[in-house]
Order: structure tokens, then C-alpha cells, then sequence
């Protein structure tokens, strides 16, 4: 499956998880409700998985994407008013971490779901 597909079901499986609860709930709600969608859409991913940060060769710790789908895009969900830019920095930043080209960062708290596509500067 290409990535511009991945990235489109992705976004078809979070539309449908927000106009069926709409905004209000706790962002892991929506990570469960999303894991649904991605099984009912045949989207294999990886939930929650841990990954090493280095700095200077140096394990400084570990962070955690929300979704690896398809071994190919992260998804890092929110469930915010709005999506700020601590936010997109943080969904860049695990894009570098694990090595991975592109990722979406999800909003389920504001009235509309937003969403926005981001880039590993590394992989382009």
C-alpha cells in the first residue's frame, strides 16, 4: 500500500471515530476507538510502541507514538482545542526517533477534527 493511501485511510478511520463521539473525551478514548477503525480498515499498526532516545550515542530515555501504522507512517493523537506547536515539534520529533518519512498529527478535541500531515526533514 503506498503512503499517500496509508495516510488517507488513516485520516477516513480518525473522521469517522470524531463524528461518532464528537469532541469532549479523554485522548486515550480516542486512541482505542482509532485502533477499532484501523482493524475494520485492515490497517496493521503497532500501539504505543517504546523507543530509545540517544543523545551523543547515550540512552537519555524513551517516548512512546501513539500508532505505527504499516510499519511506515506515526500517528500522534491529541485531544486538544487546538493544535499548537509543541505539538507538531513533538510529532517531528518522533518522526527523527524512529527513523520513519512521514506522520499525522490528530486532533480529536476541537469541534471539527484536524489533522496535519508532517515530514521527517531527514528522509526527504
Amino acid at each position: 500500500m503506498q503512503q499517500d493511501e496509508i495516510t488517507y485511510k488513516i485520516i477516513g478511520c480518525a473522521m469517522k471515530v470524531h463524528n461518532t463521539l464528537g469532541n469532549g473525551f479523554q485522548e486515550v478514548i480516542y486512541q482505542r476507538c482509532l485502533a477499532i477503525e484501523f482493524r475494520n480498515a485492515g490497517l496493521n499498526f503497532l500501539r504505543e510502541k517504546d523507543q530509545v532516545i540517544y543523545y551523543e550515542g547515550e540512552n537519555v530515555g524513551t517516548r512512546r507514538a501513539d500508532f505505527i501504522v504499516c510499519d511506515n507512517v506515526i500517528v500522534e493523537i491529541k485531544a486538544s482545542i487546538n493544535l499548537e506547536d509543541v505539538h507538531l515539534a513533538q510529532a517531528k520529533n518522533y518522526l527523527v526517533a524512529y527513523n520513519l518519512p512521514v506522520g499525522l498529527l490528530i486532533n480529536f478535541g476541537a469541534m471539527s477534527l484536524q489533522y496535519k500531515k508532517v515530514f521527517n526533514s531527514k528522509k526527504v
